[in-house]
């Protein structure tokens, strides 16, 4: 069962926007990489990367609003589908904030959390690719949403599982400065709340899916 069922061209828009917070995931991952490794030049280019990921997704986000506004579509599920178009414009917005807060505050990462920082943006990346799966199920086939929504769940909670214990490890290093050990459990705070967005998100798509069944 398709939400548009002959509008075509708005769909492959949908497609291409959901594309786009995908790329903006994996940007991210590849960015904050090169940020522990300390590879300035590589950092830089996936901020410029992610800016002009971010300009596409706009403009793919409007277009469909306004196409949705415009034209008699999907009355009963209009006011659904443009504010989940919102919630995942949001987690794009918040993969580009992530990368500027490393490049605004500059913080120096100690190596002995490297992993963690990794696996805990693993953990988040695919929090926010199992949401987009789920998306792209419900204007597509939604009897597949459920299973895309459970590993939204698995992922959201290993990333908690990760980011307090990083957030511990970080406050347990005493010769660390306070302000240092603060610093680096916020950005620890700050990507976990990426894959807590993910979440909100998925609880509000299971309930147009309880909608749209009724």
């Amino acid at each position: 069962m398709r939400i548009f069922k002959k509008e075509l061209g708005v769909e492959k828009q949908i497609d291409d926007f959901l594309d786009q917070v995908v790329r903006s995931g994996l940007i991210f991952s590849q960015g904050a990489e090169a940020y522990l490794k300390g590879n300035n030049t590589d950092f830089k280019r996936k901020l410029e990367e992610i800016a002009v990921v971010e300009h596409i997704g706009d403009d793919l986000r409007r277009s469909i609003q306004q196409y949705l506004y415009t034209k008699t579509l999907i009355p009963e599920s209009r006011s659904d589908v443009l504010q989940l178009l919102e919630d995942m414009d949001a987690l794009l917005d918040r993969f580009k904030g992530a990368l500027w807060r490393m490049e605004i505050e500059n913080l120096d990462i100690e190596a002995d959390f490297h992993e963690d920082f990794l696996l805990l943006i693993k953990a988040v990346c695919e929090t926010v690719e199992a949401i987009v799966r789920a998306a792209r199920a419900f204007f597509k086939n939604i009897s597949a949403v459920a299973d895309h929504l459970d590993k939204v769940y698995y992922w959201e909670s290993e990333s908690d599982k990760i980011s307090t214990r990083l957030q511990r490890a970080i406050f347990r290093k005493e010769e660390l400065r306070l302000s240092h050990r603060m610093l680096q459990r916020e950005l620890a705070r700050h990507l976990d709340k990426i894959a807590d967005r993910a979440e909100d998100v998925a609880d509000s798509l299971n309930i147009y899916v309880i909608k749209r069944s009724l």
